[in-house]
């Protein structure tokens, strides 16, 4: 039987607040809604149903923010893998056009969300850059500016002499600048949305994974190494972490390994010239490069690394820092001190996945990368689903569990991909 484990070492553990006091589930209980997982989409699902009225109990294996949410780059960036036009393609100008609205508004929820509740984690509201470093990410690049300017959207192309006074580097053709992307410290912002929770009146347990799950007179038992909870309903928010927890679920997903490597603080004056007004920045390629800095003036890369769990050690995410020191040759005399991963979860669609096996459950996973602003906002929107049924606004599509074929190979898949796209990003197809 696995137990509760450590949050790993990262520049964000070692600098987040304390986390807030969520004691070991251990005594027999009946809740409203019982949510499984105690990342950003179920603090903010078990917030926003603690503000309705109802009563909630989180369950989570280890700690508040111990996955992807705590262990992210801290973009919070706008908008799904597809432009604007394939989500009307794809989905219908209704459903498409209120998937559109509620992705790309996911960074002004979030914003609007910490300053109500007075969370502090560092968040800033600068912009994202999605930057283009040959000729084909460019043309895709520019593609996404025109559909989102026909959208009227507050976004704008950045030329190559805008791009390089952006970020201090010429690398990049150009970029879509959108405003309403930002930054954060991911931890600290899952600590303080738990705590904010709490506060509402959620109660949250660490150290308490549930072991099965199964109907019970009029709703749900879940079971944990010490006592069981009786839900009328239920929420699965787990994302890469599924286990078996739910039949398929762990199958229907691939839970890929990203990286960070954050340096020391910069001088003043490197600083000042690597991206002056503080966007963050991902790279619009196969194998997608992010970072930023931090208020304290770190530079955080992050990107696909190793597909096993390290922390500390620069060496698995060294082409990283090498990336760094091409963007920026006076990066070489910086120390860099701190690297860690983490998982998380990549649909094969590319979008996030809700499925509701009965009424009275919704299960939600696949972020893709984007889990900051989109499962904060998200998760407002299961609460209102999980209280009002098919009454309720609801702007992602709700599908069946489709387990992946070959899933047991996900390792050597991703793996394999990988080396593709890093070859294509070299050769610029």
């Amino acid at each position: 039987m696995r137990t509760a484990q450590p949050l790993p070492d990262s520049l964000y553990a070692e600098t987040a607040m304390a986390a807030p006091e969520t004691p070991v589930f251990d005594a027999d209980a009946r809740t409203s809604i019982a949510i499984i997982g105690a990342g950003f989409a179920g603090l903010s699902a078990a917030l926003h149903l603690a503000e309705m009225g109802v009563d909630v109990t989180v369950l989570e294996a280890n700690e508040p923010g111990w996955g992807a949410s705590g262990r992210n780059g801290g973009q919070v960036n706008p908008g799904l893998k597809f432009n604007p036009d394939a989500l009307l393609s794809l989905f219908g100008g209704d459903l498409g056009a209120r998937m559109i609205t509620r992705a790309y508004g996911g960074p002004d929820f979030t914003f609007e969300l910490i300053r109500r509740l007075g969370i502090d984690c560092e968040a800033r509201q600068n912009g994202t850059l999605r930057a283009a470093t040959h000729g084909k990410a460019l043309d895709a690049v520019c593609e996404t500016a025109r559909q989102c300017h026909a959208h009227l959207m507050p976004t704008r192309l950045l030329d190559r002499d805008a791009i390089q006074a952006a970020t201090g580097t010429a690398h990049y053709r150009g970029a879509l600048f959108d405003p309403r992307g930002g930054d954060l410290h991911p931890l600290k912002y899952a600590r303080g949305l738990a705590a904010a929770a709490m506060a509402a009146g959620v109660r949250i347990h660490s150290g308490s994974r549930v072991l099965s799950v199964s109907r019970n007179t009029g709703g749900w038992l879940l079971k944990t190494s010490r006592a069981s909870l009786a839900a009328d309903k239920l929420l699965v928010a787990v994302n890469a972490y599924a286990d078996g927890l739910w039949p398929g679920l762990k199958q229907s997903v691939v839970p890929v390994y990203s990286a960070i490597v954050a340096s020391e603080p910069l001088p003043d004056t490197l600083a000042a010239r690597i991206l002056p007004q503080r966007p963050v920045l991902y790279e619009s390629s196969h194998i997608t490069v992010y970072y930023r800095l931090d208020r304290q003036n770190r530079l955080l890369m992050g990107g696909r690394g190793p597909q096993r769990s390290f922390a500390g050690d620069t060496a698995p995410v060294s082409y990283l820092i090498r990336h760094a020191e091409r963007l920026w040759p006076e990066m070489k005399d910086i120390r860099w001190s701190h690297a860690w991963n983490g998982q998380l979860a990549v649909t094969p669609d590319h979008l996030p996945h809700v499925h509701e096996p009965s009424p009275d459950v919704l299960l939600y996973l696949g972020c893709n990368g984007r889990g900051v602003a989109l499962a904060t906002t998200m998760g407002q929107q299961l609460a209102s689903r999980l209280v009002q049924g098919k009454d309720a606004a609801f702007d992602l599509p709700i599908s069946p569990i489709t387990p992946m074929r070959f899933h047991a190979f996900w390792p050597m898949g991703v793996h394999t991909a990988m080396l593709w796209g890093r070859l294509r990003d070299a050769m610029g197809w």
